[in-house]
């Protein structure tokens, strides 16, 4: 059994900094640091980060007054920035900077006194987030149909944002959708879908035509690791996501030739390797390994300011 490896895969620059701050926090500050939500939607990131000394919690009612506080890479809304202060919390902001940018598209869109329809999905972190930037202004959009039947005051002041973990396909069919119906809509000035999601998912592209089985190495929490899964389903070819390689089902392997790997944009590399060694164990140590070519990913985000190293 060939096994092909998706080029690029796994953690993207947002969730490399995200973790990366919660690790420079605990050396600044020491244990306990708190962070609102996972930090990123990865079980053994999570757990590993805990193990130093973070505390995860669901609001910052949860951590002691003077506490460190630590905001999520998927964001959050001036709500919970709020509480966070009365709760008399030094805070620390690992939101992804592509997700900062929808937060601020919201803003000026409301204040521009537009109705925004946000493509997404129904209770993620990152979707909360953004429409408490711009509440009672925001319509969320999960399919067609609700584009087709998407009522607004005004037709010719809406403005349109999206998730960032999104399917491009999907999006590009509830995107058609909208523009038929409201001509006049805004969009923003880059497409929100970010770069690595669009990365993996063309990566993932790349392997459909010679693989029987995709596995994808990632949370079920995680919106770009399912998107990954999907993709590969709606191209007729079977597709499983897992957390880790205990969850491989042998049965899976059954009548495969070639299986592909990749992993979503907050899975490391250390559970894609664990997940191969799995492999190669069920069909054969001899099974070759195959990196797909791929785009090199340069893209790097500062640490907030108050975590940066003093220059001089």
């Amino acid at each position: 059994m060939r096994i092909l490896l998706a080029n690029p895969r796994g953690f993207c620059a947002g969730v490399d900094r995200a973790i990366e701050i919660v690790n420079y926090a605990l050396e600044r500050f020491g244990p306990p640091v708190y962070v609102r939500h996972e930090i990123v939607h990865n079980r053994h990131v999570v757990e590993t980060l805990r193990s130093k000394g973070a505390v995860f919690v669901d609001e910052p009612e949860q951590a002691p007054p003077g506490a460190v506080l630590i905001f999520s890479a998927h964001g959050v809304s001036p709500a919970v920035r709020a509480r966070a202060r009365e709760q008399g919390l030094r805070t620390i902001d690992a939101t992804c900077p592509l997700v900062t940018k929808v937060h601020v598209e919201a803003q000026r869109f409301a204040a521009g006194g537009r109705e925004i329809a946000l493509i997404g999905h129904a209770g993620h972190v990152e979707v909360e987030g953004t429409i408490g930037h711009a509440p009672g202004r925001t319509l969320l959009i999960e399919t067609v149909e609700q584009a087709e039947a998407l009522e607004v005051d005004n037709p010719e002041r809406l403005a349109v944002l999206t998730q960032t973990t999104l399917s491009t396909d999907d999006t590009r069919e509830i995107m058609s959708a909208l523009r038929r119906r409201f001509p006049k809509m805004l969009l923003p000035r880059k497409e929100d879908i970010c770069y690595a999601t669009q990365n993996r998912q063309d990566a993932v592209r790349a392997l459909l035509a010679e693989v029987q089985l995709l596995l994808v190495v990632g949370a079920p929490e995680s919106s770009n690791s399912n998107r990954l899964v999907e993709l590969a389903r709606r191209s007729g070819v079977r597709a499983h996501l897992l957390q880790s390689a205990d969850e491989l089902d042998p049965a899976w392997l059954e009548g495969v030739e070639c299986v592909g790997v990749t992993a979503g944009a907050s899975a490391p590399e250390v559970l894609v390797q664990a997940v191969i060694q799995s492999l190669r164990a069920l069909s054969g140590e001899d099974s070759p390994v195959c990196e797909q070519p791929g785009v090199s990913e340069t893209v790097a985000f500062q640490l907030p300011p108050e975590l940066r190293p003093a220059s001089g």
